[in-house]
Parts: C-alpha cells; sequence; structure tokens
C-alpha cells in the first residue's frame, strides 16, 4: 500500500518545519501551491525552500501547474469562484495524480501548502480527494503543527461534523459516504479562490 502524507508550512521557523519532515520520515516535497512565493514567511518562497530542503536531504519539486487552485485555465471559473470539479478534470491534474501515485512508491512524499489546518486547503478538499478516487487504497496522513497526524478519514470525519450534517433515511446522505463527498463540496464552495473583479 502506498502513502502520501500532507503539511501546510504554516508561518514556521525553518528549524520546526524540517522537524515536522524529519519526524515523520519525509524525503521529498511536492509544493501544490499556485504561487510558490511568501512576503510574510518568505523562507518558504521557492528558492529559499529548496535550497533549505536540498541542505536537509529532502527532495523538491513544483507542481503548482498541475494542483495549484489558482487556475489560468477560463474553464476552471464560474462567475469568477473556482471549481475544483472543473479543475480536477484538467489533463495536467491527472498527469499529476498519476506522477505523484507512482513517486509514492518509492518516496515518503508530501503534498505542501501553505494552510496549517488540512481541512481549510485545497491539498484536502481537491488534491487528496482525487488521490483517494483513483487509488483508495493510498493511505493518506496530514502532518499537524504539533507533530501529531491525522489520518485523511479522521480529517473527513472532522470535515462532515464541521458542516453539522446528520444522515438522513433516503437519499445520497442516508450514507456516511454520502456525507463525506457533501460536506467536501461545501467546503469546496467554502474556500475555493475567487478572482477579483476590481479592474486596473
Amino acid at each position: 500500500m502506498s502513502a502520501i502524507f500532507t503539511i501546510g508550512h504554516s508561518n514556521h521557523d525553518a528549524a520546526h518545519f524540517l522537524s515536522l519532515l524529519s519526524t515523520h520520515g519525509i524525503n521529498a516535497i511536492a509544493d501544490v501551491r499556485s504561487s510558490p512565493y511568501s512576503k510574510y514567511v518568505p523562507q518558504y518562497s521557492k528558492d529559499d525552500l529548496q535550497h533549505m530542503l536540498r541542505e536537509a536531504g529532502v527532495g523538491y519539486v513544483f507542481m503548482g501547474r498541475e494542483f495549484g487552485a489558482r487556475r489560468e485555465e477560463e474553464a476552471c471559473y464560474v462567475d469568477d469562484r473556482a471549481r475544483y470539479d472543473r479543475i480536477a478534470q484538467l489533463p495536467k491534474f491527472r498527469a499529476g495524480l498519476d506522477r505523484i501515485l507512482g513517486e509514492s512508491q518509492d518516496h515518503r512524499i508530501a503534498l505542501m501548502c501553505s494552510e496549517a489546518d488540512p481541512l481549510t486547503c485545497h491539498r484536502t478538499i481537491l488534491v487528496c480527494r482525487e488521490i483517494r478516487r483513483q487509488s483508495p487504497d493510498t493511505r493518506i496522513t496530514h502532518i499537524l503543527p504539533d507533530a501529531s497526524v491525522e489520518p485523511h478519514d479522521d480529517a473527513l470525519q472532522r470535515l462532515v461534523a464541521l458542516h453539522k450534517l446528520e444522515p438522513e433515511l433516503f437519499g445520497d446522505l442516508s450514507s456516511q459516504e454520502g456525507l463525506i463527498e457533501h460536506a467536501q463540496d461545501l467546503q469546496a464552495e467554502r474556500i475555493a479562490y475567487t478572482r477579483s473583479m476590481a479592474g486596473p
């Protein structure tokens, strides 16, 4: 069974971030941010991050073109709001899934974005959802800021509770699987990127 981790760099200092990776044996980072730069935590801008990871013996690949949630493709937007279901069908995205699942056979990979809580990030609501659909047996684990972990199934249960969903007698919400799917749809609507309508 292959395994994939996720992590958010948040505002961690470099030493703490590296300790999180070391604690869980991560030897490769797939950066899924749309834009791999940060003016608030510059150590996580692409070049600085890549250098820091290289010094620690951790591989790095930028996969924002495949997995980023802020897309250039016009077809991914409805009323200027990104649609995760449309992003997930892009050829680039599907190719990214194949690559990550293949590389996970040989490396302990963490998908990295910025948010500390996996439920507020597209790495979970978009990317991990599609990983699970394509490869149901892949074990997904979220690394939390205090170095503890949250199994993906536990995160999904937390998401159902977050949206206060309860099972119904009939229909799509009568099963746990249906509740989880609906919770992910609701969260996608909540966190999806909205393009600014402001002109120059």
